[in-house]
């Protein structure tokens, strides 16, 4: 876990929405279709839904994607040709810790 990644990750608005979208997936979007697909939120939502909901193009939704997993905040796992996105509660886990012991 590096901190100062954590840190620049969660800088953006957007970006600490999408986490607090992915804390509870069911009161954000819509899991029968992930049902009908055979797969739940437990993979993870899907890229294609995030950047619906949050209007923004789907290049800015993936950057902003790749950077929250870059600072170890996400996971994601690719089924077929869609991606899918969860948090990695660990890392955010190691990272309350840090703030409550290092600051």
């Amino acid at each position: 876990m590096e901190p100062i990644l954590i840190y620049k990750a969660l800088s953006n608005e957007t970006r600490c929405q999408i986490m607090d979208w992915l804390k509870n997936p069911e009161h954000h979007f819509e899991e029968k279709k992930y049902l009908d697909y055979g797969i739940s939120f437990r993979t993870g939502i899907c890229v294609a839904d995030i950047q619906k909901k949050s209007g923004l193009a789907q290049s800015v939704i993936s950057n902003y994607l790749l950077t929250l997993q870059r600072a170890g905040l996400l996971e994601s796992k690719r089924v077929g040709k869609w991606t899918y996105y969860r948090r990695n509660e660990q890392t955010i886990k190691e990272f309350s810790e840090y703030i409550q012991n290092e600051l």
